[in-house]
């Protein structure tokens, strides 16, 4: 074996792929490190044998082997052609693995197939990443209490929408949301049951808004409700609506309910508007319907 043959099979042992070799008759010349690895099937256990012979036996999604007439490496073998399949492959410990392989022709000097490589990776960990990834943007978008957006997440909704305002006439409102006499509750009972509190309102304001609009936790005991394509009718209706089911909504602690109120703050969204100046509006309506008795909506 010269130098460059050397170096050749030192840099295929070392990739993170599984790599393996056949010949035209598709026994195991060349079976590398991560072979092994994704296979649980060592080198001594592979070589020289064939490659459908009770060691890979892929198949597919319906569980028909690929062993037996769909093998893309012996199609690869007969017409020349490189392939990449999504299949399954069968683990020494007798599990199956999704595998995405890619298979190519092993060409002599003159140009006869001779052979064929097929190199294959574990889908099953692209898998494992793409839904930690999901769950990680899951986690940044949402409250980790309550479960609703959380306040980025609102922040992002609204400058959105003003800039659909702005751009395309779409109106919006929103209502913001204080839960009444919430400190007292906490003091009164625990820290847990205002945590029960706030997951209690954030689902019933979550439930019974449309699917266009938004809901979240904007700090503390605080919640914004966004309406989309909303006039200032329908804002105070459903401002309304969602502050009787909070009222409404209830748990019980020691065969004694617990209960909260709302007092909210409802206002349409004006082209001049930033996400600050919208956002205060809203607030101190809401401030005007705590001085007003609490339970109830301002709109402006």
């Amino acid at each position: 074996m010269d130098v460059n043959s050397r170096f050749l099979q030192h840099m295929l042992e070392e990739v993170d792929e599984g790599i393996y070799f056949t010949d035209r008759h598709r026994s195991i010349t060349f079976w590398n490190k991560s072979a092994e690895r994704i296979s649980g099937f060592t080198k001594n256990e592979v070589l020289g044998k064939n490659c459908s012979a009770n060691i890979l036996i892929h198949v597919d999604e319906q569980g028909q082997s690929l062993c037996t007439g769909l093998c893309p490496l012996a199609k690869t073998i007969m017409d020349r052609q490189p392939r990449q399949n999504d299949i399954f492959l069968h683990h020494k410990d007798g599990h199956r693995i999704p595998v995405r392989v890619r298979v190519f022709p092993i060409l002599d000097e003159n140009q006869q197939v001779i052979g064929a490589a097929e190199m294959f990776v574990d889908s099953s960990q692209k898998l494992d990443l793409q839904t930690r990834l999901a769950e990680l943007q899951q986690i940044a978008m949402t409250d980790h209490l309550t479960g609703v957006a959380n306040r980025l997440i609102m922040e992002n909704h609204l400058q959105t929408r003003l800039q659909e305002l702005n751009r395309f006439n779409w109106p919006f409102g929103i209502i913001f949301f204080d839960i009444d006499d919430f400190k007292a509750l906490n003091d009164q009972n625990s820290h847990r049951i205002g945590d029960k509190v706030l997951k209690m309102t954030a689902r019933s304001l979550q439930a019974n808004i449309r699917s266009i609009d938004q809901v979240g936790r904007w700090g503390g005991e605080e919640f914004i409700v966004i309406l989309r394509n909303a006039n200032l009718e329908t804002l105070s209706k459903t401002a309304a609506k969602l502050r009787l089911l909070v009222e409404k909504s209830f748990f019980w602690k020691n065969e004694k309910p617990i209960l909260v109120t709302l007092s909210g703050g409802a206002t349409l969204a004006r082209p001049e508007d930033t996400v600050q100046s919208l956002v205060e509006r809203a607030d101190r309506l809401m401030y005007q319907s705590k001085r007003a008795g609490k339970n109830t909506i301002r709109c402006g």
